[in-house]
Parts: C-alpha cells; sequence; structure tokens
C-alpha cells in the first residue's frame, strides 16, 4: 500500500495506518535524530521525539500538496527536536525527569489522537506508570511553572492551552527550518535541475509549460523529474 493511500486512511482515523506509516519512516526520523546526537540527550529519547513530530506530519499533512510527504515531514520531526532540546535548555533538571517528559509527552500525543482531547494529570500518570507528583514534577520543569494543560481564554473567545500557545509562537521557527531544507534541496542540484524543480513544484507549472521554457518537450521533462526525485529520495531520504 503506497504512503498517499496510507495517509487517507490514517485521516480517516484507521489507526493501523497511520502506525505502519510511522513504521515505514524510522529511517527519515532516525536520518534527522544523527543531527543533534552528542548534544547531552540519547539518540533513542530524540527518536521518540521525532516520532511525535512524524504523527504531526502523518495528521497534518494536505494531499494536495504539491511536495513529497518525506519533504513535508522532515521540517515537523527537526522542529519538534529542536523545541525539546531548546526547552530543556531552560532549566537544568535530572536524567530520570528528563525521560519522564519524554513519556508524557509521547502518552499526551496518543491520549489526544485517540480521544479528542487533552489528558489529566490522572490520565497522563496512568498511560506512564508514574505518579500523579512525578507528572506535575515533569511538567512544570518542561514548561517553568505553567501547566501546559491549564485552559485560557483566548482573544476569540474560545479556549485553549498553553501548548498550542507556544507552538502558535514557534511557527516562524518551523518555517525557518523549513526553509533552510528546501534551500539545501535546491543547492544539490545543478541548475537545469534546480530550474525544473523551482517551476514545477515553487510555480505550479506543468510539465509541457516546463518544457517549452526549457527548450525540451515534455516527454524528457517527465523523465528528467523523476529521476531528480528519485536522486534526492535516495540523498535525503534514505
Amino acid at each position: 500500500m503506497d504512503t498517499i493511500t496510507l495517509i487517507k486512511q490514517a485521516h480517516l482515523g484507521d489507526k493501523k495506518a497511520r502506525d505502519k506509516l510511522l513504521i515505514e519512516n524510522t529511517g527519515l526520523i532516525w536520518s534527522v535524530v544523527r543531527r543533534f546526537l552528542n548534544r547531552g540527550h540519547e539518540g533513542e529519547d530524540l527518536f521518540q521525539i521525532g516520532c511525535i513530530g512524524m504523527l504531526k506530519a502523518i495528521d497534518r499533512f494536505d494531499l494536495e500538496y504539491k511536495v513529497a510527504f518525506s519533504t513535508y515531514a522532515v521540517p515537523l520531526i527537526t522542529g519538534e527536536i529542536r523545541r525539546f532540546l531548546r526547552d530543556d535548555g531552560i532549566i537544568k533538571i535530572s536524567r530520570t525527569i528528563k525521560e519522564n517528559q519524554v513519556k508524557i509527552i509521547g502518552e499526551t500525543e496518543k491520549f489526544k489522537e485517540k480521544n479528542k482531547r487533552e489528558p489529566t494529570i490522572e490520565e497522563i500518570a496512568k498511560g506512564c506508570n508514574l505518579s500523579k507528583e512525578d507528572v506535575v514534577t515533569a511538567i512544570e520543569s518542561l514548561r517553568e511553572v505553567e501547566s501546559i494543560y491549564r485552559e485560557t481564554d483566548s482573544s476569540d473567545g474560545k479556549a485553549t492551552n498553553i501548548i498550542d500557545k507556544i507552538e502558535d509562537e514557534n511557527k516562524s521557527e518551523d518555517i525557518v527550518v523549513d526553509k533552510m531544507f528546501v534551500e539545501e534541496i535546491l543547492d544539490s542540484l545543478n541548475e537545469t535541475e534546480r530550474k525544473i524543480i523551482v517551476l514545477r513544484y515553487f510555480q505550479n507549472k506543468t510539465q509541457a509549460q516546463i518544457a517549452e521554457i526549457i527548450g525540451k518537450n515534455q516527454v524528457q521533462v517527465s523523465r528528467m523529474e523523476k529521476k531528480i526525485l528519485l536522486n534526492l529520495k535516495k540523498k535525503f531520504f534514505k
């Protein structure tokens, strides 16, 4: 079953399809994790955080996007790990609390996906097999005093929570990460290849229009595009 079909099923609530997508993309997650090794965290911990980014990518991916799912997912995985490393640097905490934070973040995402609401402290504690005190300590050290589950009134009168507010504030960081990754991809191409990708995926030109612009026929452009994407997949998404 191809990726797009699995994403469609996942969007319809198929948990098996969602889990299969996660498993099939473990190599991609690890390729991102390797960029952040040797920063004081175990690779497995960062992988768990990266999985959260991958799950967000699965849930948010728009099937109308003119981009491969893996290309879309990388900035979300990267952003999730970067936020974790940044937040961890706010306050010095013990190894045990760090491990609990990873568990809590993962359990919260799973609970929200299953129940369509934020979990209570008691529900997190049960899911993570931790005491309520350990959960509170981990949350407070990660977000300082303010609980990530406390709801506040936003300007439009709707209830929101601190996690949502923090994620909104960090959208600009995700955009920067996305831009950096796109630039890295484009820099790896020669002039003709770069022109094809920019025209096709950033200016929404058809293969026929591109063929006219670069002086090729549509069949040649189609073959070139497939070859470029295959090479990019091998280079960036092993």
